[in-house]
């Protein structure tokens, strides 16, 4: 039986701490990373595969690409909201796309695309979704099939270049 999920889901609050603050004075760029790795933990557990789905059924989901985009800083002690989205999946892969917002000013601070691949924890290669799950999978697609796709979902990173005018 699937379960029925928010569209999008939202993660548990996170705040930024003193740790993850650079130099700069904001929050480094690694630790936005974090946040949504954390944030994919929740929505994976969830889903039925968190920490324990390694251990009962000998599988889990590899991060095989991800891309963040940077909007706003985020700076000490403020707090953290973000969102996840899911886009597509497959028999062995999940597409998802999260936002993280300043949870009290409502400013979207980062973007991560993310495609993750169910990997058997034996072989160590990729694996098909077991039933069960492909079941999950298609209520959250179910859920999420009215958000629209965020336009920061397949950029491309590079410099854009202006064509130059021949005289």
């Amino acid at each position: 039986m699937a379960g029925t999920y928010p569209a999008p889901l939202i993660a548990p609050p996170m705040q930024v701490i003193e740790d993850w603050i650079d130099y700069n004075g904001h929050m480094n760029m690694a630790f936005y990373n974090v946040v949504f790795d954390k944030s994919v933990d929740a929505l994976f557990l969830e889903l039925g595969i968190g920490e324990d789905y390694v251990t009962t059924e000998k599988a889990s989901v590899f991060t095989a690409e991800i891309h963040v985009t940077y909007a706003q800083e985020l700076a000490l002690g403020d707090p953290i909201r973000v969102t996840c989205q899911l886009l597509d999946y497959d028999a062995k892969r999940i597409h998802l796309f999260m936002e993280m917002y300043h949870a009290e000013k409502g400013y979207l601070a980062a973007t991560m695309e993310q495609i993750g691949i169910h990997v058997s924890m034996e072989t160590r290669r990729s694996a098909p979704f077991p039933d069960r799950l492909m079941t999950e999978l298609e209520a959250l697609r179910t859920s999420h099939a009215a958000l629209p796709v965020p336009p920061q979902v397949g950029r491309v990173i590079g410099i854009p270049r202006k064509a130059h005018a021949t005289a």
